[in-house]
């Protein structure tokens, strides 16, 4: 490849990696409170539809239509986290059972398609859609300037909130605390922090950035609503393989996110400009499963456990003793 096609697929990359770094963030957050979320597809799928829907039916400025279907979806995501959370947390289901019921009944064939046919989405593109924006004119530097400084909002949105999950998880006394109700819940609430309060806010919050990431598709990517799965096509599943690939840090979600990102940019540029063209579609389509596949088999590795930090009480149901 030449170098032109390099700048275009890393742009490209980093592009495609918002709405993963926006659903591992999520999913990053859940878990860290302790509690596995694996519906954040069915999650992104609701609130790409809504958000969608939003944008089509809200008139307006085209800054605040588009900031109403970025919060329509954020509430749409933590509607659905709030059933997950009241499953694991409250009743104390298992987290993949739920998680997992919650793709079915939330995704491709489920909730989100009704909606978008029930509503008649289909076949019309966003009337109000995020463009590129030419972040301090300086979009038309070498290299970097089309890969950082030529994207959609969303992108710096996106990297703002990696800088404040870092700084909260490291620097607040409510992020320490959200540490410790995931590596020890019991000791937590020995020391008077809610378990049962951080887990939820933290569930719900996962739920709001999933939702976020599927209106980035809606919205941003691909500006229209696609049924049956198409418009996510599994990005949720990749979120939370990206959440151990970053060993739970929102600083490597973000550089895990380009990495995927660019994988997926990859074979349509590549099918555009003609080249390798003797190699099928398909084995480029199937590069971020498969390293995705790479990636789990990697850390789980006994060297990689060790070294992961993954928070100990993580998919542990807390029952509180009685004193």
């Amino acid at each position: 490849m030449n170098n032109g096609i390099v700048v275009v697929v890393l742009a490209a990359g980093v592009s495609y990696g918002t709405p993963l770094l926006f659903a591992s963030l999520g999913e990053l957050l859940a878990e860290r409170a302790g509690v596995l979320n694996l519906g954040v597809e069915g999650m992104m799928l609701v609130g790409a539809v809504l958000g969608f829907w939003s944008v089509q039916r809200v008139g307006g400025p085209t800054a605040l239509v588009l900031a109403v279907g970025i919060a329509v979806a954020a509430l749409a995501g933590a509607a659905m986290a709030a059933i997950h959370a009241f499953l694991t947390i409250t009743l104390r289901a298992s987290q993949i059972i739920s998680g997992l019921a919650l793709t079915l009944f939330a995704g491709a064939a489920g909730l989100s398609s009704y909606l978008g046919d029930d509503l008649g989405l289909g076949g019309s593109p966003a009337k109000h859609q995020f463009n590129d924006v030419n972040a301090f004119g300086l979009q038309k530097l070498a290299i970097v300037g089309p890969i950082v400084f030529g994207q959609p909002i969303l992108v710096y949105v996106a990297w703002g909130c990696v800088v404040a999950i870092w700084f909260y998880l490291s620097r607040t006394r409510v992020g320490l605390n959200l540490r410790a109700v995931g590596e020890s819940p019991a000791a937590a609430d020995a020391m008077g922090i809610n378990v049962t309060a951080y887990r939820y806010a933290h569930v719900l919050a996962g739920g709001a950035f999933a939702g976020i990431a599927g209106a980035s598709f809606s919205l941003s990517l691909t500006p229209q609503w696609v049924g049956g799965g198409a418009l996510t096509n599994g990005a949720g599943w990749i979120a939370i393989a990206l959440v151990i690939f970053a060993f739970w840090r929102p600083e490597l979600c973000l550089v895990g996110a380009c990495f995927f990102g660019a994988l997926q940019a990859l074979p349509p540029n590549l099918q555009a400009r003609h080249e390798l063209s003797s190699v099928p579609s398909d084995v480029f389509n199937a590069l971020p499963y498969v390293m995705t596949v790479v990636v789990l088999v990697l850390v789980s590795t006994g060297f990689a456990k060790r070294r992961l930090g993954a928070p100990a009480a993580l998919g542990v149901p807390y029952v509180r003793e009685e004193r």
